[in-house]
């Protein structure tokens, strides 16, 4: 979301219940403290988040299931604030918000009950891109699991790996080809709004829904998928729908990008998996 936190603050908590209530009331039930250790998200921790979360002119939270950090439920949220930048903020910082599940809270309830869930958070946000994808976990992960997280990347191109580091410059372009893809304006206007965008698209179990305020829903079959490169699966239809959008395409400065295991060539290769 490329505008203010204070804009859109009833919403994010409007979207945090809608997702509370599909994952069960007390699914979220600690926040790191000032200090960093866990504590517990008890009712008027809960009353004092509501609240902060509506005042602040920008404001950043984690709220996970369980207190080692390696969960599978979890809310992150980034709200940044345009009118009193910080002095390391960018022009093209974007405001995120992060709703996790749990791959069994898919299985159990089917693909339907979750695309429904997103599509109900969605409506509550005025984005300018946004998906629903299959991820690995790298949440506070050890180095060494890390390592072979990325490894096994490149293998499973429908896999997501969930970081922030695009919300420092992504401005209103789209952060890849997912399950679900999430399109607004200016892209979605450049594209010819859904029904060009529509056109543009053959692969069989494709489907472009028309949403509210000139917003659109890409849903590329039943099911999300992980594909397998080894075994031929090389996810056909997000390939199609990455060339379309490839114009308005994300791609991380590599001078910007610093990570140990993961080199910007590794992380360029990984952002045109479905181009190349």
């Amino acid at each position: 979301m490329h505008r203010s936190h204070q804009e859109f603050a009833p919403g994010v908590l409007c979207a945090l219940d809608t997702y509370t209530k599909a994952a069960g009331p007390d699914a979220l039930a600690w926040y790191p403290g000032l200090e960093g250790n866990w504590q517990k998200l008890d009712a008027n921790a809960w009353e004092r988040f509501r609240q902060d979360l509506l005042k602040h002119h920008s404001f950043f939270a984690t709220l996970v299931d369980r207190p080692d950090d390696v969960g599978s439920l979890r809310f992150e949220y980034c709200g940044i604030s345009k009118e009193e930048p910080g002095l390391l903020d960018d022009p093209r910082l974007a405001s995120v918000a992060t709703f996790v599940l749990p791959v069994e809270f898919l299985e159990q309830r089917g693909p339907g009950q979750v695309r429904e869930l997103a599509l109900q958070v969605a409506s509550h946000l005025p984005f300018h891109s946004g998906y629903a994808s299959l991820s690995f976990n790298l949440f506070a992960q050890s180095a060494d699991v890390s390592r072979q997280l990325y490894k096994h990347c490149f293998r499973y191109p429908g896999m997501d790996m969930l970081e922030s580091r695009a919300s420092w410059d992504i401005g209103t372009r789209v952060p890849g080809a997912y399950w679900l893809t999430f399109l607004s304006n200016p892209v979605l206007g450049e594209l010819g709004g859904a029904e060009g965008l529509r056109a543009r698209l053959a692969s069989p179990g494709t489907t472009v829904q028309q949403l509210a305020d000139d917003r659109a829903v890409v849903t590329l079959g039943q099911w999300p998928e992980a594909g397998d490169l080894e075994a031929g699966k090389d996810l056909p239809a997000y390939r199609e729908l990455a060339h379309v959008l490839e114009p308005w395409l994300y791609h991380c400065n590599p001078q910007d990008f610093v990570h140990y295991d993961f080199s910007s060539a590794d992380r360029l290769r990984w952002e045109r998996r479905f181009l190349d």
